[in-house]
């Protein structure tokens, strides 16, 4: 059964809305699909992944001065020829520090299975979602010491990135996940945020790419779903994701400045409580095969 216009835009919409805030993009997206009935076919797994790559996008279109850029100040007297070169490119390399964690351990992740059994369970989403949502109702009290003279060195990158890695668990959020590792490397709310969205680029876009070749090539290869419809479909979908993702980071940055984690967390845990009384009350929400 072939996805509708309709489903294909409100699920866009979702990965538009959710991929930057801290509330878990592909939880919300299970659980989106599962209310609408849309059945897990190789095509709405092609989907979900490739429309990620419209969401991320969004940053470089926002903030594309400062993603394309160098460092054109001198390097330090003494500098070695390798020293010189990562001074250059120091934005790029500190996202690539912060980018090794979740090749790793995604890596292992993917090979184990463990990930796409996660990613199988609504109730692991909603779980996830409460108990992230009470860590953000108090992580503002934890955290909220942020400076903006604080560098970002490549340390604190590597810190950030292997809080990311938490992400991995449907419902965590991975934006949270990152946000809250630079706050706990004394980042400002902002620069934390903003670091984030850096952060997506590269991870997101590695993370669709790999899941893309395996839909071509791997052991359970299928393209049978890469229709004419099915093409025009997966485009909508990312423009839709893409437009709504800017529009949201947009606000996102100046509302965490000003308000801080808590209403995210009541959010969460509101909507994961919802899922786990429908789940344990008989209502099923598991996805069809």
């Amino acid at each position: 059964m072939r996805m509708s216009v309709f489903e294909t835009i409100i699920i866009a919409i979702v990965e538009g809305l959710t991929e930057f805030l801290p509330v878990s993009s592909t939880g919300h997206m299970i659980i989106t699909q599962n209310l609408l009935g849309v059945e897990s076919t190789p095509f709405v797994k092609a989907f979900t992944i490739i429309i990620q790559f419209g969401a991320i996008l969004s940053v470089v279109c926002l903030y594309w001065k400062r993603f394309f850029r160098l460092n054109h100040e001198p390097a330090p007297a003494g500098s070695t020829a390798l020293q010189a070169f990562l001074h250059k490119w120091d934005f790029y390399w500190k996202l690539f520090v912060a980018f090794v964690p979740a090749v790793i351990i995604g890596f292992i992740g993917k090979k184990s299975g463990l990930i796409d059994r996660f990613l199988e369970s609504v109730e692991v989403v909603a779980v996830m979602l409460v108990v992230g949502g009470i860590f953000m109702l108090f992580c503002d009290r934890l955290f909220n010491k942020g400076s903006e003279q604080t560098p970002l060195t490549e340390g604190r990158a590597f810190r950030i990135g292997l809080f990311q890695c938490i992400a991995m668990i449907p419902g965590v959020s991975r934006s949270m996940a990152t946000i809250v590792g630079g706050m706990a490397q004394k980042l400002t709310r902002r620069a934390a945020a903003e670091f984030s969205f850096f952060l997506a680029v590269p991870t997101m876009a590695a993370a669709t790419a790999l899941d893309v070749l395996q839909l071509f090539f791997g052991d359970e290869a299928d393209a049978s779903w890469a229709t004419r419809d099915n093409l025009m479909m997966l485009a909508l979908g990312c423009v839709v994701a893409f437009i709504v993702a800017l529009l949201a980071m947009k606000w996102f940055v100046d509302f965490l400045a000003k308000y801080g984690f808590k209403a995210f967390g009541v959010y969460r845990i509101i909507v994961g409580a919802v899922i786990l009384v429908l789940l344990w009350t008989g209502h099923s929400l598991v996805m069809v095969d």
